[in-house]
């Protein structure tokens, strides 16, 4: 596999599972959870190397996972009390990621931990970094890893659909019908952790906040179907991917940042024309009964 094939597949699989969990998220006024989460699992890392002594990415991302699911637990928490659910990812981040600067600051200043490669790394290197099995090269981990994460929120949204659906829509109905309104929420949040840990590592946290929040935010404009908004957005997702590695190498630009434009495009392009939202679309339905009434 080429390596310009491997970037393109990896960025694909992360705008593919971030832009599919992104629908629910978008629906539920949580879109910046994944910005949250990519600050708040600071602490997670610290923690993990203390506890393990050891940089090796695994530790890392298990302690990333673990303070992922505790930042959207102590999201959950706050807004069941009344707490705005801008307001109360705001708190949370901060004060998580307050405390990870803390942990940093008071016991790793003899080490050289670099936060920037387990949080924000690199889309270029995923081809180097790759997973042996009985001492076998199987592939580059990024793939690996996002492509199972993907997979396990097709597997849970599809088995779980009609639930996911409900309470994304309307809780207090969900909550009639006997849905454990609750338990989907933390399904939710729990694999929109696991996919953003899954996905830091390797392309950044730039394209994977961008990525949960973009496509589907496309997709809200292009349909009012939830069916068609999850296929739509993992679409846009995977066109991202291509246009955006086209645009790096024209211009000869960060890759992630490429596919991060490329999304906004989308975007624009949707925002503009879209069928049913499009604001020139709208002007020109206008212009057309303005027309029609003013016809003798």
């Amino acid at each position: 596999m080429s390596m310009g094939l491997t970037i393109i597949i990896t960025g694909a699989l992360v705008a593919a599972s971030c832009g599919f969990l992104g629908c629910f998220l978008i629906l539920r006024r949580m879109a910046m959870l994944g910005d949250a989460i990519s600050h708040a699992v600071l602490p997670g890392i610290v923690i993990a190397f203390l506890m393990s002594g050891s940089r090796d990415s695994l530790p890392m991302l298990l302690g990333a996972a673990a303070l992922g699911l505790l930042c959207t637990f102590f999201i959950q928490s706050l807004r069941s009390q009344g707490v705005q659910s801008d307001a109360a990812i705001s708190v949370t981040f901060t004060a998580l990621f307050a405390i990870g600067v803390i942990l940093v600051s008071l016991y790793t200043r003899q080490v050289d931990l670099d936060l920037d490669c387990v949080l924000y790394g690199e889309i270029a290197y995923v081809p180097w970094d790759t997973l042996y099995l009985f001492g076998n090269n199987i592939g580059p981990k990024a793939i690996w890893g996002v492509g199972t994460a993907f997979i396990l929120s097709f597997l849970v949204v599809g088995l779980f659909f009609k639930e996911f659906k409900i309470v994304s829509f309307d809780p207090q109905m969900a909550a009639a019908l006997g849905i454990p309104v609750l338990l989907i929420h933390y399904l939710l949040m729990g694999l929109v952790s696991i996919t953003t840990v899954a996905s830091f590592e390797s392309v950044g946290a730039i394209l994977v906040v961008a990525m949960l929040t973009v496509p589907s935010a496309t997709a809200y404009l292009l349909t009012d179907r939830l069916e068609t908004m999850l296929a739509i957005s993992v679409g846009v997702g995977i066109l991202s991917s291509l246009f955006g590695y086209w645009l790096s190498l024209i211009f000869n630009a960060s890759i992630a940042g490429s596919m991060t434009v490329a999304a906004g495009i989308f975007f624009i392009l949707a925002f503009l024309f879209s069928p049913l939202h499009g604001v020139v679309t709208r002007w020109l339905i206008r212009r057309k009964m303005r027309a029609a009434t003013d016809q003798p």
